[in-house]
Order: structure tokens, then C-alpha cells, then sequence
């Protein structure tokens, strides 16, 4: 019999021979330049003149599957790379990175090792070529504090109804209007940033801005907006912009991505067609990430209306077109369907019909993708209108109602349309026993309208499941709205919220400089609907050096900490209610009655020239606040979607330290909505992320140009730069 000692020494022995086994096996299998992977994987290192390249891009393309696909990670501090879980393809694989130029694309499949070299940049404006919109757009030249308040210039015309224009009061109010042309794409794109010489031969830059805004179907809303700020000195920033750009002027470089912002994996399919405006994707419930885990992600296509469904299982795409009631010809489009000169990209041709103006708002528990959907005439029926019985039209009529709202069955791919007395926007969804669905009720003077799912599917009846009040200062304390007496709180909502913590409804107003407003429904609406509005510091005595402008997203953490992404300044701001020393009327109708509630963080890259303050030219078309840790930052991580940077913005509030996410390729990346689901909560970092879309207006602005599809893209972050 061996004793227990020999056993263990025993033991012992064979547990070093095998250490020093595996370790001699390592070494045989990892020789330079080599890194662990599976059969599914392509790793490697990246290597440059100067040796290993960190933080840098590694792209992985491929046209084989059913629709395009790619995926990008970024590489270590020793140049090493993973690209996981790659479908059984032929992949076009290359480098990109800030310092650098494309590197040539190399053939590889999965279960390759790769060594790629990178190609450093010959001069800085080669260099630049690869810069994200927004540090472009810094170069902009906005004209300094002390040309403000700015007079309409003498003898002007081009405001509404060919009225002078109106003055200009602030920087501020300069830079929330020049801002405007980023709801609908980046500033600062090749295509926006160059004269393109297929436009014509031009006296000077200022003419050739003058016929460039005025192109296409958007051209006179475009050149709207350009003339609210005196057209000539307008255009005269412009030209200034681009004259300089060709002239060779390069903006500063942006950091190479660190940290954290290693570990992103971002995958991607391109959906939709070339002229799809695709307006929000949602994947899973908000309130409830594991629904529709590992099934189809839906985005909305407020062009074409329609949807277009996506597998990532299977790589596949599915179009769904959207019924309708009433011809499409008694149903307004959002774009004219003429131009002064034609598209440089299209032509004469109409390639915007946007007549159902379909988005997507969100998964339910029960799988179905909700979405505003434009499907009948404007003319509301009479049940909305004065005169009738139903309680909600007594206390604020509505005639007319340009979008309802509709369901998408994932399952028996049915749809339901449910019609609306007011104009369907932005939705946020609550937490109660009918899982009501608020909706910022786009042309009513800052008002709420809901749908109550449940109450639908027991009744059939759209009257019955709805209902509507207005946001308003209770000005003779009545505690109900009276037309004669209260006060509407002005501005069209855009992006809505329900806080979990007490069902208060909460909107962004966008303006400079816009607000946000809280509505409490209470217990017998409309008669109960109590509302208050706060402006972000704006001018405030009571702030002084603090300025913010300009909100348009809004979501609510699980404590009810309010977050709104404020476009025009660049920040992300959080508002806590709870903090307001003032909290009775008439002292509360003053909307900056509460700048101590207030908290401001610029958001990562350069602000424009000519602006002293802080922020950031990034634009922010909407905001996400990650309340279930579904991208692997932690839960009730805010972020903001960085439309003008290709990315998303993650803020880390106790540290006061961003994540940037960014999508390299292909350039052009905006987004505006974000839905984070769990597939498995078992499966660590593989289960779990945040989907987003390339939602620009115009996909032609981006990197490919005319004939790009969008994208669906999928953001995992590993514990590391090389987990598969």
C-alpha cells in the first residue's frame, strides 16, 4: 500500500509535469504574432513601422451570407486581435485606425491566424480622412459672444410667410438653429464637408451653398431654417468652413480607443433598401430584456413604410409592409414632392415619399413590436372633437391626428392598427397592469396621449383604450386644466419616459433652450393630470458658467434619476427633481426655477470654433439609459447616442468618464434609438448587448455613398480584447 505522503508527492510530481507541459505546449502553439483562438475565430497581431499598433480597428467583411455582413473589434496594447464567432464565410479583412490609411484587405476564413500590417498615414489630412463627422464640424467658425444679440439684417427676407427674419438673441440660439440640419444627418461628412465639382462651376463657395441647400426634396425646409439666421451670413459660415477644409486646414485627431472601449465588439447587417430612412429598432421589451431573447431585431422604415425584419441567426432580412385605411393619397407626406434644383445623388427623381412615417417603438411583453404608423387621413373621427361625450374631447378636443399607432405580431407576423385622436410620436412604456403606452403627442402645445394594450385586447375599442390631457401651469389652482384659466406649457414633445420609481411621465422639449416636462396622470385623467416643466440652466443667475440647450432625448433610471441628451450644447444632463428648493406656484411656472436639480457632462470630442463655453460639436439625436447591465457596464449606465461620432456614449457618473463606442466603418454612423437585450444570462459577455441602426436620413452621405444600405448593428463589450 503507498502511504498518503508518497501519494501526494506522487501527486505533486504529476501536476508539475503537467504545468510544465502545458507551458512547453504554449509556447509550441503561441509563437510571435499568434493568439489563442477557435475554430470560429480570426486572430492575430497588427504590426506597424514602429511595431505593434494598439487600439486600432481590425474589419472582417463578407458578401456571402444572405445579407452583408461584418464585424470589428480593436486591438490590444500589443497589437493582438480576436474577431469571435464569425459564420462560415470568406472574409475580406483589414486595419483601420487613426494615424493610419486602409491597410489592403487580406482573404481569410475563420480559424485563421492573421498577421495584418498597418499603413501609416503619408500627412495629416490623409490622417484625417478617417476622423469621425463631429471633429470636422469643429472647424466651423461660429460667430463669437459679442456679435450677440444679432439684428435681422436691413431689407431681408426669407422667414416664414416671406417675413424678415428674426433677430438672433444668442451664440447659443445660433447654435441650437445650425445644429437643426443634424436630425436628419452628420455635418461634417465628406459629402457635407467638400463641394462636390458634379454640382457645377460656381462664382464662389458662398453661391455654391447658396444652390447646394437648396437640392433635392429637403432643399426649401433646409434653406428655411438657414434663412431664421440671415441667409447671407449664414452661407457665409459655411463657405468660410469648406474654403478652409480645401485649403487644407485638418481638425485636431481623436484618441485611439482605451480601456474599456478595447473590449467592443461590434457586429453588423446591412438591412433596409438604398432609400430606406430606417427611424428606430427594437429587439426585446425595455422594461424586460430576456423577451424575444435570440429572436428577430425589427427596424422601421419611415420612407418606405414598412419593417424590416432581421435574423441574426440566420443572416437573413424580411421586408413587412404596413396596411392601410385610406388611399395614400389623403395621407400628407412629411417631404414635398418637388424641389427648386434637382439632388446631386437622384436627380428629378422623388426617392421621398415618407407618407406613413413608420417607428418603431418597442417589444411588449407578449412580442410584438409597437410603432407609430401613419394609415388613415388627418380628419379625426367625431368622438375625438368638441361636442363629443368622451371625457378626454371635453376637456381638450383634437380634430385632427397626422400618425396612430399599430402593433407587429414577430410571431404570426400579423398586423393590428388601433386609431388615435392625437398625433402618435415617441412612445415611452409604463410599468402598470395595462402596460400603458405614453406617447409624446407630436402638434398639440406640449401635450400626453396613452393607449392602454390590455384594456384593447378586452374591449376591441381604440376609444376606450386611449386617452389625453395637456401639459399646463395651473394658474388659478383649480387642480384641474381649464381652457379660460391655466396655461399651456408651450413646445411639441419629442422623446418620452416613464419613471419606474413613481409612473410620473416625463418628455424632452427641443429648443434653445427647450426644456423637459413631468406630467402625473393620477388616478381619473384628465381631471387629474398635474404638470410642471424645467429649463436646463440657461442664463441662470443662479448658475452662473453653466449652459445647456436643447434636449431631445429622455429616459429614467431605476432610482428615477431623469437623463436628457441636449443636442444644441453637447452634453448629457441628468435632472433630479428631488433637489428643487422652489416647489410652489406661481414661483414653479418659471421654468429655470430649478438649475440646482441640474447636472451637465460634455460628451467626449471638440467643440466648434468661436465657442468659449463647454459641450461639445457632437450632436445627440436621442439618449438610453441601460437600467438591466445588458451591455456589460453596469446597471443604470446612461448613454447618449453620438450622431455626429459614428457612436455611442457611454457615461460612467461616479468617475465622470466616457466609454466612446464607436462604429469605424462604414463611416457615416448615426443613430437614435437603442434597445438592450439578454439572450442568455447564463452566457456572460455572448449574451448580452445593445442593438442600434444607422438611422441617418440620407444614406448616400456616408462612406459608400449612393447605392449603401444601412445597417442593424449589434454592441457586445468582452472582459478583454481578446475573449472569444
Amino acid at each position: 500500500m503507498v502511504s498518503r505522503t508518497a501519494r501526494l508527492l506522487t501527486g505533486a510530481a504529476a501536476c508539475l509535469a503537467l504545468a510544465a507541459g502545458s507551458i512547453a505546449l504554449m509556447g509550441a502553439q503561441q509563437p510571435a504574432g499568434r493568439v489563442p483562438i477557435d475554430a470560429d475565430d480570426i486572430g492575430g497581431r497588427v504590426t506597424g513601422p514602429a511595431g505593434p499598433e494598439a487600439g486600432v480597428w481590425v474589419i472582417a467583411e463578407t458578401l456571402d451570407l444572405p445579407t452583408a455582413y461584418r464585424k470589428i473589434v480593436v486591438t490590444d496594447d500589443q497589437g493582438r486581435y480576436v474577431l469571435p464567432d464569425l459564420p462560415k464565410a470568406s472574409y475580406a479583412v483589414w486595419v483601420r485606425g487613426y494615424g493610419l490609411v486602409d491597410s489592403p484587405r487580406v482573404t481569410a476564413t475563420p480559424g485563421q491566424q492573421l498577421a495584418l500590417t498597418a499603413v501609416r498615414a503619408p500627412d495629416a489630412r490623409a490622417a484625417a480622412q478617417y476622423y469621425p463627422a463631429n471633429y470636422w464640424n469643429s472647424l466651423m467658425g461660429v460667430p463669437p459672444n459679442t456679435d450677440f444679440p444679432m439684428a435681422a439684417p436691413a431689407g431681408a427676407r426669407g422667414g416664414r410667410g416671406g417675413q424678415p427674419p428674426p433677430g438672433v438673441p444668442t451664440q447659443a440660439h445660433w447654435v441650437g438653429t445650425v445644429k437643426g440640419c443634424m436630425i436628419c444627418h452628420q455635418m461634417g461628412t465628406k459629402a457635407t464637408r467638400e463641394i462636390s465639382p458634379a454640382m457645377g462651376v460656381f462664382d464662389s463657395s458662398h453661391a455654391a451653398w447658396n444652390h447646394r441647400i437648396r437640392q433635392g426634396q429637403s432643399g426649401s425646409a433646409m434653406f428655411g431654417l438657414v434663412a431664421s439666421l440671415g441667409a447671407e451670413r449664414a452661407l457665409a459660415m459655411y463657405a468660410d468652413w469648406t474654403d478652409r477644409i480645401a485649403g487644407g486646414e485638418v481638425p485636431p485627431a481623436p484618441p485611439r480607443p482605451a480601456g474599456q472601449e478595447r473590449n467592443l465588439v461590434v457586429t453588423l447587417w446591412d438591412i433596409g433598401a438604398p432609400t430606406s430612412f430606417l427611424h428606430d429598432m427594437y429587439g426585446t421589451d425595455k422594461r424586460k430584456p430576456t423577451v424575444n431573447a435570440n429572436g428577430p431585431v425589427v427596424a422601421s422604415d419611415f420612407n418606405l413604410g414598412g419593417l424590416w425584419v432581421l435574423d441574426p441567426k440566420r443572416h437573413t432580412v424580411e421586408n413587412v409592409k404596413m396596411p392601410m385605411v385610406d388611399d395614400s393619397s389623403l395621407i400628407p407626406p412629411f417631404s414635398p414632392a418637388s424641389m427648386e434644383f434637382p439632388s446631386l445623388y437622384w436627380g428629378e427623381e422623388i426617392v421621398a415619399d415618407e407618407r406613413q412615417k413608420t417607428e418603431a417603438q418597442n417589444i411588449d411583453s407578449k412580442g410584438r413590436l409597437w410603432m407609430m404608423l401613419a394609415f388613415r387621413r388627418p380628419a379625426n373621427p367625431d368622438w375625438c372633437k368638441a361636442g363629443s361625450t368622451n371625457k378626454y374631447a371635453r376637456n381638450f378636443p383634437l380634430a385632427d391626428s397626422g400618425r396612430q399607432m399599430a402593433y407587429f405580431d414577430l410571431r404570426t407576423k400579423k398586423t393590428t392598427l388601433i386609431d388615435t385622436c392625437f398625433t402618435t410620436h415617441h412612445a415611452g412604456f409604463a410599468e402598470d397592469q395595462d402596460e400603458t403606452i405614453y406617447n409624446a403627442a407630436l402638434g398639440l402645445p406640449s401635450a400626453i396621449g396613452w393607449v392602454k394594450p390590455r384594456v384593447f385586447e378586452a374591449t376591441g375599442d381604440a376609444a376606450a383604450s386611449q386617452g389625453w390631457c395637456p401639459a399646463y401651469y395651473d394658474v388659478n389652482g383649480s387642480g384641474k386644466y381649464e381652457k379660460d384659466a391655466d396655461t399651456l406649457i408651450g413646445g411639441n414633445g419629442y422623446f418620452i419616459a416613464v419613471n419606474p420609481k413613481d409612473g410620473s411621465v416625463w418628455y424632452a422639449v427641443p429648443g434653445t433652450p427647450g426644456k423637459i416636462v413631468r406630467v402625473d396622470v393620477g388616478s381619473n385623467p384628465p381631471d387629474t393630470c398635474r404638470s410642471d416643466a424645467y429649463e436646463p440652466p440657461f442664463y441662470n443667475p443662479r448658475a452662473p458658467g453653466v449652459l445647456g440647450f436643447l434636449p431631445r432625448g429622455m429616459d429614467v433610471d431605476r432610482n428615477g434619476l431623469v437623463w436628457t441628451g441636449l443636442a444644441g450644447s453637447g452634453q448629457l444632463a441628468s435632472f433630479d427633481r428631488s433637489r428643487c428648493t422652489v416647489r410652489t406656484a406661481p414661483a414653479t411656472f418659471d421654468p429655470q426655477h430649478c438649475p440646482e436639480g441640474w447636472a451637465l457632462y460634455d460628451v467626449p470630442g471638440p467643440q466648434m470654433q468661436g465657442i468659449t463655453g463647454g459641450g461639445s460639436a457632437d450632436f445627440l439625436y436621442g439618449n438610453f439609459v441601460d437600467q438591466f447591465n445588458t451591455l456589460g457596464l453596469g446597471a443604470n449606465v446612461p448613454l447618449a447616442t453620438g450622431t455626429g461620432s459614428d457612436s455611442l456614449l457611454a457615461l460612467l457618473p461616479a468617475t465622470r468618464t466616457w466609454v466612446v463606442l464607436r462604429v469605424p466603418y462604414p463611416m457615416g454612423f448615426f443613430t437614435r434609438s437603442l434597445s438592450g437585450r439578454i439572450d442568455d444570462p447564463s452566457a456572460g459577455w455572448k449574451g448580452r448587448g445593445l442593438w442600434a441602426a444607422n438611422e441617418v436620413r440620407n444614406n448616400w452621405h456616408g462612406e459608400g455613398g449612393k447605392g449603401t444600405r444601412p445597417q442593424a448593428a449589434h454592441f457586445q463589450l468582452r472582459p478583454d480584447p481578446l475573449a472569444k
